[in-house]
């Protein structure tokens, strides 16, 4: 019997976040649905290639190899497909060795609804409009943007870069800003310092991947030659004097980054080139840009920065099965 899901930290991907379904979207868009199942069906044990999300979910569900007495951890899969069409995916999962047993599928229907259902502290997919709903209706989601995939099998480590506002923290701060430029913003961060933010989407994702450190912590403490797999980063365009509220925040709720970078505007794939992290989550599309590309960037498309451009997606964009 699975461990109790409330229990875990759960992550939710779509099939288009974890694998190339590229071409599989062609089919569809091109041919329609009952052409699109009839290729699944004739590719069946064709395995998918690796997506995005990939490099991020392994590692991540790695989590459970080293502490296999909790399991802390799980992946759900939430899928537009059929559960017919949906057995190309199962069978790349089980082909690529990832553990992940629990699913829901939609039959063309979006799956956000089922975000809370599976405990998730995050829905990953490539489909905007999905993640849209999802954070209307408060469940934290993101949409992940098309990146080159590099999984370096050698490299255990999995490091993942948030930026604050809008994304740990609400967008209080970014109104600030939106309505009374930077030097307001400057004027009220001092004048709040002492007072932490709300949480943001996902503030929930960054305590618990927290509470995995501790238990690297304790690892670590039984044994010196522990080698440590999650590193965390904060990497922000805040800088002083507006960075002492970013701490008493992360101190109020007990909590911390392994890294935490203040840049005072510079571009963010300066330092996120060095880093390298699996996943960054930042809620402007502007500042989830890299040069070489090869950055796994997700949008968390929430407060004020993103109303109107949510608005004018929501309005235009087609229903098309890529999930």
């Amino acid at each position: 019997m699975p461990y109790p899901i409330e229990r875990k930290l759960v992550i939710a991907v779509s099939s288009s976040a974890l694998f190339d379904l590229s071409e599989s979207d062609r089919v569809f868009r091109e041919k329609g649905p009952k052409a699109y199942k009839e290729y699944q069906k004739e590719n069946l044990d064709v395995v998918l290639e690796k997506g995005v999300a990939f490099p991020f979910v392994r590692r991540f569900l790695n989590i459970n190899e080293r502490f296999k007495k909790e399991s802390p951890v799980e992946v759900v899969l939430l899928s537009r497909n059929s559960a017919i069409t949906g057995k190309r995916v199962f069978r790349s999962i089980s082909h690529h060795g990832l553990d992940i047993s629990r699913a829901a599928f939609m039959e063309g229907k979006s799956p956000y609804a089922y975000i809370p259902a599976f405990n998730a502290s995050l829905f990953l997919s490539a489909n905007e409009s999905d993640v849209l709903k999802a954070i209307d209706y408060g469940y934290p989601a993101g949409t992940v943007l098309p990146t080159k995939v590099v999984d370096d099998i050698a490299d255990d480590e999995l490091r993942i870069a948030f930026d604050f506002d809008g994304v740990i923290a609400d967008d209080e701060s970014e109104t600030v800003y939106q309505d009374k430029d930077l030097e307001g913003f400057y004027e009220h961060e001092k004048e709040k310092s002492h007072i932490p933010h709300n949480p943001g989407p996902l503030a929930d994702l960054f305590k618990k991947l927290s509470f995995m450190q501790k238990l690297e912590d304790r690892a670590q403490e039984e044994d010196r030659d522990y080698k440590r797999i999650i590193r965390t980063a904060i990497v922000t365009a805040r800088n002083s004097p507006a960075h002492e509220r970013v701490i008493t925040t992360l101190e109020e709720w007990g909590v911390s980054a392994n890294e935490t970078f203040f840049l005072g505007g510079m571009k963010k794939d300066r330092i996120l080139t060095v880093l390298k992290p699996h996943i960054f989550f930042d809620d402007q599309k502007s500042h989830l840009e890299s040069e070489g590309g090869d950055i796994p960037m997700v949008h968390i498309p929430f407060g004020i920065a993103n109303k109107s451009s949510n608005n004018s997606v929501m309005c235009s964009q087609h229903q098309l099965i890529k999930e």
